[in-house]
């Protein structure tokens, strides 16, 4: 499509239906009041032309979104860069070649009628380091040093561009994101200010149904789809104005766009901006560490010694000394494959140490909030689908749900008693109070859809963010009970501390949290511990599980074995527009109680409607390796896609678990059938 034609007849469309548009008209401010709930709206926008009264804001500017943003206080995390293309001459017998990619000379060809465009992603792109409010609709020169590469790339799989002339060169600004998707979404500083931005060159391909869900966005509340891969909310407020994490994995987002995806890859950039209280004492024991949400979590443990992740390279561009052997960037290669990786057996040990023993796992990264005050119960009520209300030293399984009955969330949530003023593992507050522990990959969504629920609903309590204060470890396996009655000054009797509870006690000295869980399907305990005393408390846990054979594991061990057990992981096999009932967790929700819930009205609707998608779970007889998005075949038709896969090396097979689209109206017993899958 021709992008000036397609924005103007956009522009004519939307002005006939009422729209107005006005051009020539600078945006000076944008004004933010606090309501009387101490939260920050959007009220008005300034021009050179006048004031304009509004609600919402939706911030499109490119480029120019980051200063667009800090005008109403929104961190907008992009860079802008020079971006170009190249036309070539007309070049004979050329009008028939498909569009192409190269994905080695990361160089793209397109047909451009009777000639070709070339462009591509250098691993050196010019930043655009000082962005002027006055360039508009401008270009650059382009600078043939950098985009030579792209020259030769093209030559390499086109021979006949060495002796075709250039007839045109277009180099402009472009905005870049640090994991190359878009922005999107209401931003967490404001309610009303919202994002639709960040498109990394591919504004026109995913511009239409981009606007629509962002339209669905504004209007409903959420997207009609699932839009978590785009939504702001999937950045961690810390992350999103640190200048060194957004210009170093921007570049390596852009240098690696044409780089093939492979299942187990980490980014080299941004890396070391989040560090949990274990992370030096798992360094020198191996730890091969993940990145999620600026954190560094334990991935897998390798018996070669210690695979620290180093400073940001920049891949040797701007004149930088690539790093010379980087013992984590040779593991992180080596499991380049879609076959089993090599280190398939290290991780099969974790899993089966675990199974038939215990294994520590280093969890700090989770969210960890406290939901506290006069209506701390009401605001749970509310927002959780499951009773949550009970005796202070519970602690239960539950989700969150949209107005749509989507799971937004799944979490724990244990019902507490007021502590001493300051102590991060029992504050003190009045009224009520519950402490919320949640994946650390998505806790600023969590954080975000707690927040604007209770100031829509106009709860009169708060939510206190103790991620960074505590640490959190879980210890796992069948004889944990054994070794963890060495550690913790508390009886561990099935009968003094059953599951899904929890209590306070002492470990090796230090007061702890204690709840007896498990996101693997064995017994275990988790120990939430006050940042300080985490190093003391991990130590006096490994030397009593020493001789029990106790072993370090990482997350990828928790894939495997959570699989195993049919447990969800939010945003892989369980999205926002999944229900409880289509997800097999409608014991979940309290609908046997007369306490309204968030999504209680759509999830009764759909339960006396009927299903008509599910999430099951397939295991192959072949040994074959699955990673996500595979089709489901039945009949041959397909029916829907894997979600999420892995190897469960307990039953030694393969374990996938995707949606699938019932053609037919279900009985109620497939209902049932359904919610209890796994």
């Amino acid at each position: 499509m021709d992008p000036a034609g397609t924005c103007s007849t956009l522009a004519r469309a939307a002005a006939a239906r009422g729209a107005t548009i006005i051009e020539n008209c600078p945006v000076t401010g944008i004004q933010v009041r606090t309501d009387d709930f101490g939260v920050k709206r959007v009220h008005a926008v300034e021009t050179a032309h006048g004031t304009i009264q509004t609600p919402c804001v939706v911030n499109c500017a490119g480029v120019w979104a980051r200063a667009l943003g800090r005008l109403a206080g929104v961190h907008v995390p992009l860079v802008a860069m020079h971006h170009a293309y190249v036309v070539t001459e007309r070049i004979e017998g050329i009008q028939n070649m498909p569009n192409v990619r190269d994905h080695d000379a990361s160089v793209y060809l397109r047909l451009q009628g009777d000639a070709l465009s070339v462009g591509g992603y250098e691993s050196n792109p010019i930043f655009w380091e000082e962005v002027s409010e006055k360039f508009a609709f401008g270009l650059f020169d382009l600078d043939w040093d950098v985009f030579m590469q792209h020259i030769e790339g093209a030559v390499n799989r086109v021979p006949v561009l060495e002796k075709t002339g250039i007839k045109s060169t277009v180099c402009g600004p472009e905005s870049f994101t640090a994991d190359h998707k878009p922005l999107m979404g209401e931003a967490p500083e404001v309610r009303g200010f919202f994002l639709g931005c960040g498109f990394n060159s591919a504004g026109m391909m995913l511009g239409g149904g981009c606007g629509r869900e962002l339209a669905h966005w504004i209007i409903h509340g959420r997207p009609e789809k699932d839009m978590y891969g785009y939504d702001i909310r999937r950045f961690h407020h810390s992350l999103t104005d640190n200048n060194r994490w957004i210009r170093e994995r921007s570049h390596e987002s852009y240098a690696k766009n044409y780089s093939v995806v492979f299942p187990h890859d980490e980014p080299l950039a941004g890396r070391n901006v989040r560090k949990d209280p274990l992370h030096e004492e798992l360094l020198r024991q191996g730890c091969v560490f993940q990145e999620r949400h600026g954190w560094e979590r334990p991935g897998w443990f390798s018996p070669g010694g210690a695979a620290p992740v180093l400073d940001y390279d920049y891949y040797g561009a701007y004149g930088r000394q690539r790093h010379r052997d980087y013992t984590y960037n040779r593991l992180l290669g080596d499991e380049y494959t879609f076959d089993f990786p090599p280190h398939h057996d290290i991780i099969k040990n974790e899993c089966l140490t675990c199974r038939n023993a215990l294994a520590l796992f280093d969890m700090s990264y989770f969210g960890k909030f406290y939901l506290v005050g006069p209506e701390a119960t009401k605001a749970a009520d509310w927002l959780f689908s499951a009773d949550v209300s009970k005796a202070p030293g519970s602690t239960v399984y539950t989700c969150m749900l949209n107005q749509q009955g989507g799971v937004e969330s799944d979490l724990t949530v244990s019902r507490i008693s007021p502590g001493a003023p300051g102590s991060p593992l029992a504050p003190a507050f009045e009224g009520d109070g519950y402490y919320l522990a949640i994946g650390g990959a998505v806790a600023q969504h969590n954080w975000s859809h707690i927040t604007t629920v209770l100031q829509d609903m106009k709860f009169q309590c708060k939510l206190l963010d103790c991620s960074e204060e505590l640490g959190m470890m879980s210890i796992q396996g069948p004889l944990s009970r054994v070794v963890l009655q060495e550690v913790l000054d508390t009886d561990l009797s099935n009968e003094a501390f059953p599951f899904s509870t929890h209590k306070i006690t002492t470990a090796a000295g230090c007061q702890v949290r204690a709840m007896r869980l498990s996101f693997v399907g064995e017994m275990g305990w988790e120990l939430h511990v006050p940042r300080a005393d985490c190093v003391k408390v991990y130590r006096a846990v490994m030397e009593a599980g020493a001789r029990h054979g106790i072993a370090n594991a990482g997350y990828r061990a928790i894939d495997s074995l959570s699989i195993e057990k049919g447990y969800r992981h939010w945003h892989a096999d369980l999205r926002p527009d999944d229900t409880p009932l289509e997800a097999g967790l409608a014991f979940t929700c309290k609908l046997k109680s007369s306490i309204p819930f968030l999504g209680r009205e759509a999830v009764e609707a759909q339960k006396a409607k009927g299903i008509f998608r599910r999430l099951v779970c397939f295991t192959t007889d072949e040994k074959v390796p699955m990673f996500g998005l595979e089709a489901v075949w039945r009949d041959g038709k397909v029916v829907g896609h894997i979600r999420r896969a892995d190897f469960g090396f307990a039953i030694d097979k393969t374990i996938a678990y995707g949606s699938w689209v019932i053609s037919q109206v279900p009985s109620l017993s497939s209902v049932l059938w359904a919610q209890g899958l796994g």
